[in-house]
């Protein structure tokens, strides 16, 4: 790859795997998942709404607001509050090792949605073994710990929606421009989350550390990760973009390590492992074709 190529896909790499630690941050200083979510959504809303109209794109979702709308409640509306929820739990690290998992979700749904995508072989033996993962993480580090549980429960309702998103766009918005798609969606679910959010303000000033998650959350977490990720996958392919799939879970472990003196157990550990080789080989080291030109996937 070219200086700039490996310079974007570095950025992705860090952009995709911060958002665990930010969203731990803000939610622990008092931040409602719901304010926090609604936050995050209407910063990258203006963004991306702004580069559409820039770029004379808009027109486009003409038609389509039915999927959008789809797409904004399995893509953002859901999984944004359920993780930020879910980390009121549990770790940060251990919430992106679930969200790992949203690659083998995607298989399972193709089994019944998408027959062309259906694991066989070695992709399922990737499915068994990524699950494999899911159930060590949770058998081991887990178990027995009941708001624990809750918590990765959410964060796996998170995932689902993840997996549910890329189907949506697969199917019902092919042609449509991703800036605008992307835009409009977070607009959508800004409305949805704009009242639950009114309702759940936080009860004080929010401390620096939780007002500067929010605003990178919105700016690099959602809204810059998309342009970059837009011109990665114009310098390099969508095949070497999608590589970072299985790369920010370890960056935001290692980030939990580091900066929040996380200790990931050894169950932690082992169901990453497996859930990183699962994910492989279950996609193939890819993504099916339909989503290589719209690689916009999950935005943590």
């Amino acid at each position: 790859m070219s200086r700039r190529g490996w310079a974007a896909f570095a950025a992705m790499s860090l952009i995709w795997g911060i958002p665990y630690l930010f969203i731990k941050v803000a939610v622990d200083d008092g931040i409602s998942p719901l304010f926090l979510s609604f936050v995050r959504v209407a910063i990258a809303a203006v963004v991306l709404l702004g580069l559409a109209k820039r770029a004379g794109v808009l027109h486009q979702l003409r038609g389509h607001w039915p999927w959008i709308v789809a797409y904004a409640m399995a893509e953002i509306a859901l999984p944004f509050p359920l993780i930020a929820a879910g980390e009121q739990r549990v770790s940060s690290s251990l919430t992106a090792i679930v969200i790992a998992c949203v690659p083998l979700l995607v298989a399972l749904l193709a089994i019944r949605f998408d027959a062309a995508e259906r694991a066989t072989g070695l992709r399922l033996v990737g499915l068994l073994v990524g699950l494999l993962g899911v159930v060590v993480l949770v058998g081991v580090d887990v178990a027995g710990d009941a708001d624990a549980l809750i918590g990765t429960a959410l964060i796996v309702l998170a995932a689902c929606g993840y997996a549910v998103g890329p189907m949506v766009l697969k199917r019902k918005l092919p042609d449509v421009d991703a800036r605008a798609s992307m835009g409009g969606s977070l607009l959508i679910a800004g409305a949805v989350l704009a009242i639950p959010a009114a309702f759940s303000l936080p009860s004080e000033v929010p401390t620096p550390e939780a007002l500067g998650s929010l605003v990178i959350l919105g700016l690099i977490c959602t809204a810059l990760a998309f342009i970059v990720f837009s011109a990665l996958i114009l310098e390099v392919g969508p095949g070497r973009a999608l590589v970072i799939t299985y790369i920010n879970p370890v960056v935001a472990v290692a980030l939990g390590v580091i900066i929040l003196n996380e200790r990931p157990g050894a169950g932690a550990v082992a169901g990453l492992l497996l859930i990183l080789a699962g994910s492989w080989l279950s996609t193939d080291g890819r993504m099916p074709p339909g989503f290589r030109r719209r690689a916009v996937v999950y935005p943590a």
